[in-house]
C-alpha cells in the first residue's frame, strides 16, 4: 500500500501488457482534539477493475494466479462454464409471488423468456457477502459473464467492499474462441447465452431454404412431373 501526499483526491493511470488499470485516491479528514485542531488527511490508494481479452485473461489465471469467478445465472452456466471457476451469481432466480412481481414474470415468460430464453431474476442481495465467504480481499479474482455488463457491476460492487485485484473479460464469454479455456457443459462457453425461440429460427430458415431448393430442381429439371402434382388453375 502506497502513501501519497495531496491536497485533495487525484487520480493516477498507467497501462500494462495486461489492460489498462486506473489508480484512485480518496481522501478524509482526521478528527479535531480538544485545544489542538488537527487537521491531517489520509489517502487510501486503491486499483481499479482492469478489462482485457480472453487471451489476457488466459495469461492471468495461468501467470498471475487469478481465481475465475463466473456471476452469470445458474442457467447459463449449467449451459457451459469454464472448468474449476466459482458460481457466484449476481442475479437469481425471482420466485416472489407478490402482485406486481407476478405480472411482470408473466410478461417476461411470454417475450423475453419465450424468445431468448432469459429467466427472470433479481439482485442477489447476499453476492458480495457469498465472495467474502470464499475469497479474501487481496485475492486475484477474474469476473466473468456472458456480454460483460454484469461482470462489469459485479466488479463494480466488490471494488467498492475493498477487492483490489479484479478483472473482467471485455465483451464476456460470448466473444471467447472456442479452445481458449477447457470449459464444462453441453455447449460452447460462446454459444451458453443463445436459448428460447430465437435458437431454432435459424435451422427453421434452414429446412425453408433446402425445401425451396429442392423444389425448383423438382420443377427445372421434372416439368411435366411437377405439371401432374402442381396442374395450374
Amino acid at each position: 500500500m502506497a502513501g501519497i501526499v495531496s491536497p485533495s483526491p487525484t487520480a493516477l493511470y498507467f497501462t500494462s501488457n495486461l489492460g489498462a488499470r486506473r489508480l484512485k485516491a480518496a481522501s478524509w479528514s482526521g478528527k479535531s482534539l480538544p485545544g489542538n485542531v488537527l487537521r491531517r488527511r489520509s489517502l487510501r490508494v486503491a486499483a481499479e477493475v482492469k478489462f482485457v481479452n480472453a487471451e489476457e485473461a488466459k495469461k492471468l489465471i495461468a501467470a498471475e494466479g487469478y481465481k475465475v469467478v463466473d456471476v452469470r445465472d445458474k442457467t447459463q452456466f449449467e449451459r457451459a462454464h469454464i472448468k474449476s471457476c466459482h458460481h457466484i451469481p449476481l442475479f437469481i432466480f425471482n420466485e416472489d409471488n407478490d402482485l406486481g412481481t407476478i405480472v411482470k414474470r408473466t410478461v417476461h415468460n411470454n417475450f423475453s423468456g419465450l424468445f431468448f430464453g432469459l429467466p427472470f431474476t433479481k439482485l442477489n442481495p447476499e453476492f458480495v457477502n457469498s465472495v467474502r465467504n470464499e475469497f479474501k480481499q487481496d485475492s486475484k479474482l477474474l469476473i466473468v459473464c456472458q456480454e460483460g455488463l454484469r461482470s462489469a457491476a459485479a466488479a463494480s460492487r466488490l471494488e467498492e467492499a475493498g477487492y483490489d485485484n479484479i478483472a473482467c473479460v471485455t465483451s464476456g464469454l460470448q466473444s471467447v474462441k472456442p479452445g481458449t479455456f477447457e470449459s464444462v457443459g453441453s455447449t460452447e462457453l460462446q454459444n451458453a447465452g443463445k436459448a428460447g425461440l430465437i435458437t431454432i429460427q435459424g435451422k427453421i430458415s434452414a429446412v425453408l431454404g433446402t425445401v425451396l431448393v429442392c423444389a425448383l430442381l423438382f420443377i427445372t429439371f421434372f416439368p411435366d412431373q411437377a405439371e401432374k402434382l402442381f396442374p395450374s388453375s
